[in-house]
């Protein structure tokens, strides 16, 4: 049997009760399926026996998979890419109506979810996403306004992803056992917007900008955004406020008129 790679930050799920509560949250009959990171393919088993229409898995270790193509050869509904899912083009891959899990490696987990984020085409073809992160992530991820949570990484998930159902992990469910709990969240993308940004490199640029000093009042920054004139367009905001207590709606608001000037 091969073993997780540190490397790579393999941790297996090996835990069949959470495995079939992670299927549970969404229905796959008839649906296509992608999984990112299979591993030795414990979620892929359970997938499999709720006959979806297709099943896509890209997993990056060269060993897990040659032996998920050996495992799978004969299985004529599932393709396998031998890749890393931050170089490769997962919007083109995925079919309309598509259900995505990842049980994704810690290291790289938010760069995954910024990936899907920045997809070109909004209402995207999958319907379901769910992951499971290390839980400090997750909770950043879903950090509501004036909570301690709240930040860079809420507000951008926010613009485009809604969160439905969520649940811990304990690292006795995985080999081997990770240092920290996980927790699992299924989100589904937003469909109407309040403010319609072209592209979300300007709310990342707003955030990172805002939130480059947390501690401090918006007023600098930003000036370094917006000039006088485009400040006056945002409405009532307080100048001497904190990055963190300013809505996320604010700053979807400040990232159009960015866009806009």
């Amino acid at each position: 049997m091969i073993s997780a790679k540190k490397s790579l930050g393999q941790n297996f799920l090996i835990d069949k009760n959470v495995i079939k509560k992670i299927i549970n949250l969404t229905e796959i009959e008839k649906k296509n399926v992608v999984e990112i990171g299979p591993g030795r393919g414990e979620l892929t088993e359970e997938i499999l026996k709720r006959k979806p229409k297709s099943l896509i898995i890209i997993e990056k270790d060269e060993n897990l998979f040659k032996e998920l193509q050996k495992k799978y050869s004969k299985n004529k509904i599932i393709v396998i890419y031998n890749s890393d899912i931050l170089k490769f083009n997962l919007e083109k891959i995925i079919d309309s109506e598509s259900v995505i899990f990842g049980n994704l490696p810690y290291n790289i987990s938010s760069q995954i979810l910024i990936k899907i984020l920045k997809f070109k085409k909004w209402l995207p073809n999958f319907t379901d996403l769910i992951f499971m992160f290390q839980k400090e992530l997750g909770d950043k991820i879903l950090g509501k306004f004036s909570s301690t949570n709240y930040g860079r990484l809420s507000i951008i998930s926010n613009y485009r992803l809604k969160s439905l159902n969520k649940f811990l992990v304990s690292p006795n469910c995985f080999v081997p056992k990770p240092k920290v709990n996980s927790l699992v969240i299924h989100f589904q993308p937003k469909k109407e917007k309040l403010f319609k940004l072209k592209n979300l490199e300007s709310l990342e640029k707003v955030t990172n900008i805002l939130f480059s000093n947390k501690r401090k009042m918006i007023n600098k920054n930003l000036k370094k955004i917006l000039n006088t004139n485009d400040i006056k367009k945002i409405g009532e905001l307080r100048l001497n406020l904190r990055p963190s207590e300013i809505t996320p709606e604010t700053y979807y608001k400040i990232a159009k008129i960015y866009e806009d000037k």
